[in-house]
């Protein structure tokens, strides 16, 4: 079974660090040192090698920043780790602020002194949180200045883990669906459009995409680390350590592709002189920006080529996605009777619910790796949106309580994510009602038909109203675009209240998921994913509509479901699913699971 990458267990990593960069700064004269999640690649999952904030902190969450100055220090996260960090960090170092509000600037727009010098390094920043964090230095009468190396790596030394070398390996045609070269030479006609010469792609998911290739640098999502330089003709430079590649790969690439170590980018940005090269501002970091303006490019900011491209799927790509989740259906279903029958008798901690579920995806054979770390939240667990179970913080379920699963697996054809909530138990009234309510929106996003031209954020509502009219609402997105076997976050579509200007196109898979969270008591989600189909008539319409086509296949709990607070159209579309999970599950599960799927998928 693979490790739960959800706890520091490595005592490499942790606070007792900062006294080591402390003496790395004062050798570099700086005041302080912005210390990132991100790394090079900008990634949300990292090797350990990158993991930088881990090192420092002792805190592993996927997202968050650390500013150490002379004699104090603050972490920044979110509130989906409010619990983690004060877990793993110790706060008697590390003074715990909020990442969203303020975050790092304002932290050294209040704590830096005038005529400090706060180091950062440019490869681990964008240039526009980069132009933020230099604002405020600046209003603290400080400044900032890039390091190289930076303290941090310079404190790390000998210690600090090797970069990953896992082999990069041909992503079949059986599963891409779409040849390297026609998408190389599609996304290039798109920046001669623009009128760029080049792109510099810095994104592992979108060279993944492009070139047709997976690796294993990153946990969660197969990616290999890696640049390239796409010419509008199609040909391309692809940036890769020699140590992963293998022997089928030159051929697969194929002649219009270079190969070249990541240490040769420095010298290729050169050569972009007089070109005009498209950065996109987002994905890249700051010192990229930075090497093409002095070889004397023209840069373009915009958008990553390859995103909206990648995020529409193809047939073929669709197919497996369907594929996926049909054999994750059936590791479900075993997983959720083991929650009725076993789990509800011998209420197990979280940590169990989390093995178990790995466990029953393994036993499919064919996967990869999930696609994020499991979230398993018992009782008042559950309404921490994205809290994690380890060690010392795992609850065991109770009776009359509410276990919340948020789960995925990553398989050769699809990626997978989804959420259940489950009674342990005979659930309260007020539970019922609540878990009814986010059921009314989760159903009306997932039935919507809606006109070509239409952003995820004007249907984000139909997933709120019936929250809302009971003057309740939740805090966090209700779609956000997942890959094929790729990253489980993808863009540029979401559906949230946020403003988005990327409308839902075909092929785009989205999740949906509306959830309840009553702080110390328990927590709600649903979640399914779902795929935007081509425009169809309407009877008696006058325009072509999207709708969706729901690809997750399990069953809700029924015994939170209060049928009075549901439409007639609603009960006849959770019978529809449900009927519809039986049939295509059904028959690929053991006999005893058979009878309780029946059970769980019988009409209301």
């Amino acid at each position: 079974m693979r490790q739960t990458f959800n706890e520091t267990t490595d005592p490499s990593f942790g606070p007792r660090h900062a006294p080591l960069i402390r003496a790395a700064m004062a050798a570099q004269g700086l005041d302080g040192f912005i210390i990132p999640h991100e790394d090079e690649h900008q990634n949300e999952y990292l090797p350990a090698a990158n993991d930088r904030l881990a090192w420092a902190t002792g805190f592993t969450g996927s997202a968050g920043a650390a500013v150490l100055l002379r004699d104090k220090a603050a972490i920044f996260v979110d509130g989906r780790y409010t619990l983690q960090v004060r877990d793993q960090v110790d706060t008697d170092l590390f003074e715990v602020r909020d990442l969203v509000e303020g975050g790092a600037p304002a932290y050294i727009a209040e704590q830096a002194k005038p005529g400090w010098t706060i180091g950062y390094d440019p490869k681990l920043h964008s240039p526009d949180a980069l132009e933020r964090l230099k604002a405020a230095a600046v209003k603290a009468g400080a400044a900032l200045k890039a390091v190289e190396p930076n303290p941090l790596d310079a404190a790390w030394g000998s210690a600090r883990p090797a970069q990953p070398q896992a082999p990069v390996s041909p992503h079949p045609l059986r599963f891409s669906g779409e040849e390297s070269q026609d998408k190389r030479e599609r996304v290039g006609r798109s920046l001669a459009e623009l009128g760029a010469d080049a792109a510099l792609i810095t994104a592992p998911a979108s060279n993944a995409w492009l070139f047709n290739i997976r690796g294993g640098d990153v946990i969660r999502s197969p990616l290999p680390l890696s640049q390239s330089i796409l010419a509008a003709d199609g040909s391309a430079t692809l940036f890769l350590d020699p140590a992963k590649v293998t022997p089928e790969l030159p051929s697969w690439l194929g002649n219009s592709v270079t190969l070249a170590p990541p240490a040769a980018l420095a010298d290729a940005l050169q050569g972009l002189a007089g070109r005009r090269v498209l950065v996109d501002p987002a994905a890249s970091s700051a010192w990229c920006f930075e090497a093409l303006e002095r070889a004397g490019a023209t840069v373009m900011r915009g958008a990553d080529p390859t995103a909206l491209p990648r995020a529409c799927k193809n047939a073929v790509e669709i197919e497996g996605a369907r594929a996926a989740h049909v054999r994750d259906g059936g590791a479900l279903a075993r997983f959720l009777r083991w929650v009725a029958v076993e789990g509800s008798r011998e209420l197990p901690s979280e940590l169990e619910v989390v093995r178990r579920l790995e466990g029953f995806r393994e036993a499919t054979g064919a996967l990869k790796d999930l696609s994020f770390d499991t979230i398993a939240g018992a009782g008042p667990n559950g309404a921490i949106v994205h809290y994690r179970p380890t060690e010392r913080l795992a609850r065991r379920l109770q009776a009359g309580s509410l276990l919340l699963v948020d789960s995925g697996a990553q398989y050769l054809d699809g990626t997978t994510d989804v959420t259940r909530t489950i009674a342990i138990g005979t659930p309260t009234a007020e539970m019922r009602q609540r878990f009814t309510l986010v059921l009314k929106g989760h159903l009306a996003l997932a039935r919507v038909r809606f006109p070509v031209g239409t952003t995820g954020s004007a249907l984000d509502a139909l997933a709120r109203v019936p929250l809302w009219a009971a003057g309740l609402d939740f805090d966090h997105g209700t779609g956000h675009g997942v890959g094929s076997y790729l990253g489980v976050h993808e863009g540029p579509q979401r559906i949230s209240k946020l403003p988005n200007a990327v409308a839902l196109r075909p092929g785009m898979i989205v999740s949906n998921e509306p959830g309840y969270y009553r702080e110390g008591g328990y927590g709600i989600r649903i979640e399914n994913l779902q795929v935007v189909t081509q425009p169809a008539e309407i009877a008696g319409g006058e325009r072509l509509m999207l709708g969706f086509e729901t690809l997750t296949l399990a069953p809700i709990d029924r015994a939170l479901i209060d049928t009075a607070l549901l439409t007639l159209e609603e009960r006849a579309q959770v019978d529809a699913y449900h009927a519809r999970v039986l049939s295509v599950i059904g028959p690929g599960v053991e006999a005893d699971v058979r009878a309780w799927l029946e059970e769980a998928c019988a009409p209301l």
